[in-house]
């Protein structure tokens, strides 16, 4: 039993000292204005688009500065899109101590 409450005790101890990404946001002033959904779609509908065209591109013919660019224009879309859809992220730490307590209850 000492083994195993020493080896619970590790692994809350790692997930609690484990550097988390915060998403450093400047907080919004009082007076904004929210975005209207129906604009939020159209703009993500002409992200998608872009998406697709690049991946329909033919890329054997681009130097590598282009091919440069294109990632760079990829990984920023893809974020622009992952903050229109917003949602929750469950890190594995707490998915971990959920599962546990689940368990353990």
């Amino acid at each position: 039993m000492k083994k195993f409450t020493l080896c619970i005790a590790t692994v809350l101890l790692s997930i609690t000292f484990n550097p988390m990404h915060a998403n450093a946001q400047a907080p919004k002033a009082s007076n904004a204005i929210e975005a209207n959904p129906a604009a939020e779609e159209a703009e993500a509908r002409g992200l998608l688009y872009r998406l697709d065209e690049i991946r329909h591109m033919d890329k054997s013919k681009l130097s590598h500065q282009e091919k440069k660019n294109l990632k760079g224009e990829l990984s920023t879309i893809k974020k622009k899109l992952s903050d229109l859809n917003g949602g929750i992220y469950i890190s594995g730490g707490l998915l971990l101590i959920i599962i546990l307590l689940i368990i353990l209850l």
